[in-house]
């Protein structure tokens, strides 16, 4: 008869079960594409949101007007506007890979902006990559509510980072993670509702393959970023696995406040 006791059997934890800490990031991502999906289309209420706009409608600008360089294009016109959309107008370049860009940018900043908000050290990190993008468009901008809207939107940056070393932030990245990564919803809800000056990238995609109906192009990003993001929250959750405190303890170590 064996005298050694009994060995427990190992409990093999799944690396994508969201612990308790990270359970209300997957609430909050929901609650995020329902409110900003309102802020987006409400009259009004879209103005409050002017400068979140700007940030996404430059990057995703950016991005085409990025490819088209790398692709041999000449940048004959770039347009950012929060009530028009974005326009980028080239001469050559490769058409197919200069349209995807802006879809495919827009969708891969908003899955790292996602990731952000499981860990509060990476949110300190991505908020100077927020901050940037807030301030940047305001070069273009000259109407003083949005120039005021943008300083508002900065300040509250600035100060989650004062609070618990900035756990706050996660919440803020967050927000923008979702604005970003949904931009096909954004560009094609603009252009079938409110008839925007600027065509979504969607109706470009049927110009340049008339075989293709824009709706048939915009489901096809719609679940491209439905398929990104879903992706990367499982990417967020195996990777950051510390608890709030933990959280705060490595936080607090990176230009702690």
């Amino acid at each position: 008869m064996s005298d050694r006791p009994p060995v427990a059997p190992k409990i093999h934890h799944s690396a994508v079960k969201p612990t308790h800490d990270q359970v209300p990031v997957l609430y909050v991502i929901v609650v995020y594409s329902v409110v900003l999906f309102g802020l987006w289309t409400i009259p009004g209420a879209r103005v409050a949101i002017n400068p979140l706009k700007l940030f996404a409608i430059g990057w995703h600008e950016l991005c085409h007007v990025t490819v088209a360089i790398l692709t041999g294009g000449n940048i004959v016109k770039v347009t950012i506007d929060p009530y028009v959309g974005g326009c980028t107008i080239v001469e050559g370049g490769h058409p197919p890979s200069i349209l995807s860009a802006g879809y495919i940018g827009s969708t891969v900043l908003g899955a790292v902006f996602i990731m952000s908000g499981f860990d509060t050290l990476m949110a300190k990190i991505m908020s100077f990559v927020a901050g940037i993008g807030l301030i940047a468009p305001l070069s273009l901008v000259r109407d003083k509510l949005t120039i005021a809207l943008t300083l508002v939107f900065e300040g509250l940056l600035i100060g989650f980072w004062f609070i618990d070393h900035g756990q706050a932030l996660r919440w803020y990245m967050l927000f923008l993670g979702v604005l970003h990564v949904f931009y096909a919803v954004w560009d094609v809800t603009d252009d079938k509702f409110f008839r925007k000056v600027n065509d979504s990238d969607a109706t470009q995609f049927a110009i340049l393959y008339p075989r293709i109906p824009a709706h048939v192009w915009a489901i096809f990003w719609i679940l491209f970023e439905i398929a990104f993001l879903i992706g990367f929250v499982l990417a967020g959750i195996a990777s950051f696995k510390l608890t709030k405190d933990q959280m705060y303890v490595q936080a607090a170590q990176f230009l702690p406040t």
